[in-house]
């Protein structure tokens, strides 16, 4: 399938990348930095999701908006109007099969940088919205809200013993994810999943779910 990942220079978005080409997929990433994968099935521009120029490509079946920054002074701007900017353009399409964002855990708890979890909030809304718009078309609008994943983004806790440790205490399952684990969930559900629409998945170790019970 014709897909559109953005943010696949590194992180969640080079796995997805790197998930999609290896079951054969044609993937065109976009992204601010160099490209950093090498597929004769990859095609990469390099641009700004907010101001840069898009590029025209027709017949797209599956759009991933996983580009994102965090605690920028741009986190609105990219992870929530770049989101919508691209889906815009994108996504209502009659090729297309379905959309997916790459929100946060923070747009269900709000615990985390305020204009990140405000983004990544807005995120979940607007697929929402992009659910109903794309279902004359049969496909499929969901997102993925991970919790903490091991990607360079988070090297400063994850270097830090002692910040790791509260962390850690703050889960079910003492661990973050992989990013290819996130890339499988992105993978089924964009590809195998053809039923659910209109849902936000919590990938997130069971941070949210902890509860001490005191007697």
């Amino acid at each position: 399938m014709k897909t559109i990942i953005t943010g696949t220079s590194k992180g969640i978005g080079k796995a997805i990348a790197e998930k999609f080409l290896s079951c054969g997929h044609e993937v065109f990433g976009i992204d601010v930095l160099p490209a950093s994968l090498e597929n004769s099935n990859y095609f990469h521009t390099r641009t700004d999701i907010v101001s840069g120029e898009l590029p025209k490509l027709g017949d797209v079946e599956i759009l991933i908006n996983n580009a994102g920054v965090q605690d920028s002074g741009r986190d609105i701007d990219v992870n929530l109007k770049g989101s919508i900017r691209v889906t815009e353009k994108y996504a209502f399409r009659k090729n297309i099969k379905s959309v997916l964002f790459i929100a946060s855990s923070s747009a269900r708890t709000g615990a985390e940088f305020p204009e990140y979890a405000a983004s990544k909030g807005g995120m979940v809304a607007y697929m929402k919205n992009v659910a109903l718009r794309v279902a004359q078309y049969g496909a499929t609008a969901n997102a993925l809200s991970p919790g903490g994943v091991k990607t360079e983004l988070n090297e400063r806790v994850m270097n830090d013993k002692s910040l790791w440790k509260k962390i850690m205490n703050e889960t079910l399952l003492p661990k973050w994810a992989e990013p290819e684990e996130i890339a499988e969930w992105a993978y089924f559900v964009t590809v195998v999943n053809r039923s659910m629409t209109a849902q936000d998945i919590l990938i997130d170790n069971g941070e949210e779910a902890k509860a001490n019970f005191i007697w």
